[in-house]
């Protein structure tokens, strides 16, 4: 193999976003390669539940590795007043394990015509001569007209681009194997607890032979946090099972100036902090921006020997994109979390009564927005009694560039 590779698109990393790139990329014409530092498949740390939004932004390309549907949903308030509220109708949330969804996704990259090289590890991000250029550990250069940096909040691509970001969470999980009788009493159903800690919560969730729980809180407050996940599953009746897996992460959400673009490098997802601030649901926001990055990429590779503004204006799509649709679901959800950190017992209740359920369906389904919920007359003035006031720093919108 040849020490220096020549692509239109370099997606450097292989999770949902950058997945989402290269086969956005791909169709759209462009030679797109994907530099993935693991190989498929390989085990993340994530809920897994998909809400419509990422499940209709998967339809057109794979047929979803589903582990259980949910439609029911039991709620507590720091392990207290439980109750259970059900829909049969339609599934509430579809759950996956990661390796196996990402699995999915690689596979319908690579029929896209994607290259993806597994087991390389991208040391540095530099640009020259018209051009992005991925440094590899093996000592390879892969260079590219647009890179889509998705490698997470703390990987090269971030750094490069100049990533800031502002609330940062501890999030802990264990996968539990579990034998038959206790995987039917979860099957279908999740629970949601509302922590002890500010703005912490809990989550079950079933994958047919094994349960995923965990919690998260803000960072700053790790051994509070072991401990609420201790008690949480011995409260469960869990703690005699073996995990599989143990593992924790830190979610980083971007701060509002943040760029998402240096020159000819764009981050989308972990990488440029897009996620719900309030749930810190990510898989959605990195598919959608991950397929905003790949069109605009590609858009901006097809204008070859054009001029640099026509580039420039291809490849600002993105940050329209994410301004567009996913900064305000950040600015919504960044509201629910200033009300629930304030009052987590209002919003218990307000879960429980058929109004709030109905709305907690539709988000759940993708039928509303965060955005739209929030700006409804009811629940704004809800949020306005409850204190879930606006921060200022979230307010604007995403950056376009540094140049």
């Amino acid at each position: 193999m040849s020490k220096r590779e020549e692509w239109d698109v370099a997606v450097v990393g292989g999770g949902p976003a950058g997945l989402a790139a290269a086969i956005t990329a791909a169709t759209a014409g462009a030679r797109t390669v994907v530099l993935e530092r693991s190989s498929y498949p390989r085990y993340k740390t994530c809920g897994g539940g998909l809400i419509g939004a990422s499940l209709a932004t998967v339809a057109p390309w794979i047929t979803v590795p589903e582990r259980d549907e949910i439609h029911a949903v039991t709620a507590t308030h720091d392990g207290g007043r439980e109750f259970t509220r059900r829909d049969d109708a339609r599934p509430l949330l579809r759950m996956v394990l990661r390796d196996e969804f990402d699995d999915a996704l690689q596979r319908r990259a690579t029929e896209a015509g994607v290259t993806i090289q597994q087991d390389s590890m991208v040391r540095a991000i530099d640009q020259a001569d018209g051009a992005a250029v991925a440094r590899l550990a093996d000592g390879r250069e892969v260079c590219a007209r647009v890179l889509v940096g998705t490698d997470g909040s703390s990987g090269v691509s971030a750094r490069h681009a100049g990533a800031r970001f502002e609330q940062v969470d501890l999030g802990l999980e264990v996968e539990v194997p579990v034998p038959d009788p206790v995987r039917e009493r979860w099957r279908g159903r999740v629970l949601l607890d509302w922590g002890p800690m500010p703005g912490s919560y809990g989550w079950v969730f079933p994958k047919s032979d094994r349960l995923t729980v965990g919690v998260i809180a803000a960072r700053g407050r790790g051994e509070e946090t072991r401990a609420y996940l201790r008690r949480f599953v011995e409260r469960l009746g869990l703690a005699s099972y073996q995990p599989v897996h143990d593992s924790g992460h830190l979610t980083r959400c971007r701060a509002a100036d943040s760029p998402l673009r240096r020159g000819r490098v764009v981050i989308a997802g972990d990488a440029a902090g897009l996620l719900e601030p309030w749930t810190r649901e990510g898989i959605s926001f990195a598919l959608r921006s991950g397929a905003f990055a790949g069109a605009a990429a590609a858009a901006a590779a097809a204008t070859g020997t054009g001029t640099e503004a026509e580039f420039d204006r291809a490849l600002d799509r993105y940050a329209a994109d994410v301004n567009r649709v996913l900064i305000p679901e950040m600015r919504a959800g960044r509201r629910l979390l200033s009300a629930f950190i304030r009052h987590p017992g209002l919003f218990h209740r307000a879960l429980a009564t058929p109004p709030g359920w109905r709305v907690f369906m539709r988000l759940c389904r993708s039928e509303v927005s965060f955005a739209g919920a929030a700006d409804r007359p009811a629940v704004r003035a809800l949020l306005a009694m409850f204190g879930g006031k606006s921060d200022p720093a979230q307010l604007g919108a995403a950056g376009r560039s540094s140049r």
